[in-house]
């Protein structure tokens, strides 16, 4: 009788699940590098759900209180995103049992071995995931190329300043002309100015954007090239062909001329390879970028009025170009 007594005891006084589970808990950065993107779901929910890090990044050794939804149970799957493109997989942690929830580093690379892109095949138990770039042309409104954001289940953009501001579904697309418009809340940067005049064969240009994410620099990678035709692939009129190198993830950011205005959105780039074993040449700096007359018709069709300049004949320096549109210029990742 004692020990039933006891155990009886012992239940009355323990805590009631129901009541620990609407009590917040921390989750805390362990790693040696900012994150930019934190999921915390109830375990066996399909989707990450949206990004809780919506006043910026996480730096190493900072935590964040989450408070669950009622009756959201006590067992969580987390995810977080590092800067550098590698993710941390918590799945079923009890948070009725434990308050706080430590994200700590995946294991160490083998020596060499470079760190993954956001964009890589993903390893077992994740979702896939595919970046871009995007830029500023209206108050919350930012442009890319459709296929950036294609089939994405959620979208995040990281300013110029580091925060990452989740994105809307597009405002709207343009499948033939490879645009969307997303609406991304909270001022993701100024508005970038389109050229006003003509665009002429063998002008300078500048792109700006995150190729190759996770492998290159975090930050923005500028390039420089001329306007090498009016006209891109099979003579396409929406199009110009330049020399400016562009690599995956440059899709969807500015193409400026040497006064920081947007001549054009980058694209794409020729396929060297099925080129080469077509007519055992390999094409050197053939790129492609939607005309800014293009994406100009298209915003004014979403009811955005974009920013024109006329470009005088005096140029900038690349950096000075650089300089001008970094605020304007954003980092886009797809979560699928």
């Amino acid at each position: 009788m004692p020990a039933l007594f006891l155990t009886l005891l012992a239940l009355l006084l323990a805590p009631s699940p129901a009541l620990s589970q609407t009590e917040p808990f921390r989750v805390l950065n362990q790693t040696e590098q900012s994150a930019h993107s934190l999921f915390a779901v109830r375990t066996g929910r399909p989707d990450w759900g949206a990004n809780m890090l919506t006043r910026g990044p996480l730096a190493p050794g900072n935590g964040i209180n989450i408070r669950p939804a009622e009756n959201a149970g006590c067992r969580f799957d987390f995810r977080m995103v590092l800067s550098d493109g590698r993710e941390i997989i918590n799945r079923g942690q009890d948070i009725c049992a434990e308050k706080v929830v430590a994200m700590q580093s995946p294991l160490p690379r083998p020596p060499g071995a470079a760190a993954p892109a956001p964009g890589a095949p993903p390893q077992a138990g994740r979702g896939r995931a595919s970046t871009g770039t995007g830029f500023v042309v209206a108050r919350d409104r930012v442009l890319t190329n459709h296929h950036v954001i294609d089939g994405c289940n959620a979208i995040t953009v990281r300013s110029a300043d580091g925060r990452s501001l989740p994105a809307t579904m597009p405002a709207r697309v343009d499948v033939q002309r490879d645009l969307a418009l997303l609406a991304v809340p909270n001022d993701p940067g100024p508005v970038l100015p389109f050229r006003a005049n003509p665009v002429r064969r063998g002008e300078s240009v500048v792109t700006y954007g995150f190729p190759l994410a996770g492998l290159l620099a975090a930050g923005p990678t500028l390039t420089t090239g001329e306007v090498s035709a009016l006209a891109g692939l099979a003579n396409n009129e929406q199009h110009f062909q330049i020399s400016a190198p562009v690599q995956q993830g440059n899709s969807g950011g500015p193409l400026l001329d040497r006064q920081g205005h947007v001549m054009g959105v980058i694209v794409s780039k020729l396929n060297a390879q099925r080129i080469a074993q077509r007519t055992g040449d390999i094409p050197q700096n053939v790129n492609f970028a939607v005309k800014g007359t293009e994406a100009l018709g298209f915003l004014r069709r979403a009811g955005v009025e974009p920013t024109l300049r006329e470009s005088p004949p005096t140029e900038l320096s690349a950096a000075e170009v650089g300089e001008r549109a970094h605020a304007s210029t954003v980092f886009i990742r797809c979560e699928k």
